[in-house]
């Protein structure tokens, strides 16, 4: 069962720029672009560098490592050589927090 998880408020968030994060099992980045905020899995598909290290922008975040760049919506690699997306989560902006809602990691909170 999905759990909602309070992760930071807005003002600790700096518009286009990632912060990483920890989520019920899940290494995730957050990315404020405008009144938005997006979450993804926070390592890269290819290299598993951290994608919250990387630039923003048009939608995506380059890995610093290797260049691929992700979109932020969709969590789907527009360029090489990461071919494979990473996950994306709901996230959510009330009041002056922020929220992700993740599913349980493997081992935690379910039965097998």
């Amino acid at each position: 069962m999905s759990e909602r998880h309070r992760v930071t408020s807005v003002d600790q968030l700096s518009d286009s720029c990632g912060m990483q994060v920890d989520v019920g099992g899940h290494r995730i980045a957050l990315f404020l672009i405008g009144k938005k905020v997006y979450a993804i899995g926070d390592r890269c598909t290819h290299a598993e560098a951290s994608l919250a290290e990387g630039e923003v922008f048009d939608g995506a975040v380059e890995c610093p490592r290797h260049g691929s760049e992700f979109d932020l919506r969709t969590g789907q690699p527009n360029s090489f050589p990461a071919t494979r997306p990473v996950p994306v989560y709901v996230a959510e902006i009330d009041g002056s927090d922020v929220f992700v809602t993740v599913e349980p990691a493997e081992g935690e909170g379910g039965t097998a």
